[in-house]
């Protein structure tokens, strides 16, 4: 599957204060949150290939409400890529905004196969993870908390939804079918939802995209991929109805998708991805290379004064998320390139009984989240 992006993120939950704090507004609950999350964010666009079709793209115009969010996103930190993020697309969304209640986030991966009908794939997975951000914005990663030191009115005007990784994946997969720009397209989809007050981590699943789980520098749990045959994964598609070649395309659904659950922990490191990464870093080199990065930034997270150790500011994990996500990225696009090391995907076109070498030139894109401190 062709893609075309790579984005890293990074969270990782920290210390919190055990005092709720002053009192919220009326409409939220004021219940302290026991974790926090640190993201960054890299990618990398998979290379211009010479011999491959010219799409005439049409991308969403830069003040359009999806053009406009395309470009907040793309502004976060990427040294290596900039903004050339090719066929994929990703969001990260704070749960009820201000209120921190937890964060959604998730990858698409973008269809590079439909360039050879002339339709752009970016605006697919552009689409869907918009709508994604769109319907999370204002919801809930769990049940509404209501706290019971407020007054009776006062609980009954908390407001918002409880939504799952699944049911944003469904609304958001119905707006890039009502999206007008959107004539056709498919893509692969990764959606997971943090819980900032329980440390619950939920996902949803379709295709070849998918996240890990390393805790104590070992990897707990990893998203299996979702294919019809080797090399064509379960996908969401958008096809052009006037058109009947496409008729036997693929077209799967949100609720085909894998759910997940599972409770995360001081220190965890989740990593989201498309199969950019996958195809090319296997899990054992994603957990010597966050190991690195968090034995740097440990020596830089304290500072000796005459009193002893003092913490240094809580800025210096977000650098330490952002540095894990521009590592794997960088080593992801040597991995890339190199045909004389064996890949991810060598091995598994080996077993399948085919021949391939080396790298596999796509899109790199992953999202990290390292939880650091809980309060007990």
């Amino acid at each position: 599957m062709n893609s075309s992006c790579a984005a890293t993120f990074v969270r990782s939950a920290s210390r919190t204060s055990a005092s709720a704090g002053p009192k919220q507004i009326r409409s939220y609950s004021s219940l302290p949150r026991p974790y926090r999350f640190h993201v960054g964010a890299s990618w990398a666009g998979k290379p211009h290939d010479p011999r491959g079709p010219r799409v005439k793209s049409s991308p969403f115009p830069p003040d359009s409400p999806i053009g406009k969010w395309r470009d907040q996103m793309l502004s976060k930190p990427n040294t290596p890529a900039g903004k050339h993020i090719g066929e994929d697309f990703f969001y990260v969304q704070d749960m009820r905004e201000k209120s921190l209640k937890g964060i959604s986030l998730g990858v698409a991966d973008g269809v590079g196969g439909w360039t050879e009908s002339g339709v752009d794939p970016s605006l697919f997975s552009q689409a869907l993870m918009y709508h994604a951000h769109r319907y999370s914005k204002a919801a809930w990663p769990g049940e509404p908390e209501v706290d019971p030191t407020q007054e009776y009115e006062e609980r009954e005007q908390v407001e918002g939804w409880e939504l799952t990784p699944l049911e944003c994946l469904e609304s958001a997969y119905g707006g890039v079918l009502r999206e007008r720009n959107v004539l056709a397209g498919s893509s692969t989809a990764c959606v997971m939802t943090l819980n900032a007050s329980n440390g619950l981590l939920r996902a949803a699943n379709l295709g070849d995209s998918g996240f890990l789980v390393i805790r104590a520098s070992s990897v707990i749990y990893q998203q299996r991929s979702q294919t019809h045959f080797f090399n064509c994964p379960k996908q969401l598609s958008k096809l052009p109805t006037s058109q009947k070649r496409f008729s036997r395309a693929c077209v799967d659904h949100p609720s085909d998708a894998d759910l997940c659950e599972m409770k995360l922990r001081h220190g965890d490191i989740v990593i989201a991805y498309t199969d950019g990464l996958s195809d090319n870093v296997f899990p054992a080199e994603m957990v010597a290379i966050c190991s690195l990065v968090a034995r740097q930034f440990q020596l830089t997270k304290r500072t000796i004064t005459s009193v002893g150790e003092q913490e240094v500011e809580q800025v210096s994990e977000d650098l330490e998320a952002q540095a894990m996500a521009e590592r794997i990225v960088d080593y992801a696009r040597m991995c890339m390139f190199n045909h004389k090391r064996v890949s991810p995907f060598e091995r598994a076109a080996a077993r399948e009984g085919m021949y391939f070498r080396g790298g596999v030139s796509d899109t790199l894109r992953f999202i990290m989240i390292s939880e650091v401190d809980v309060l007990c």
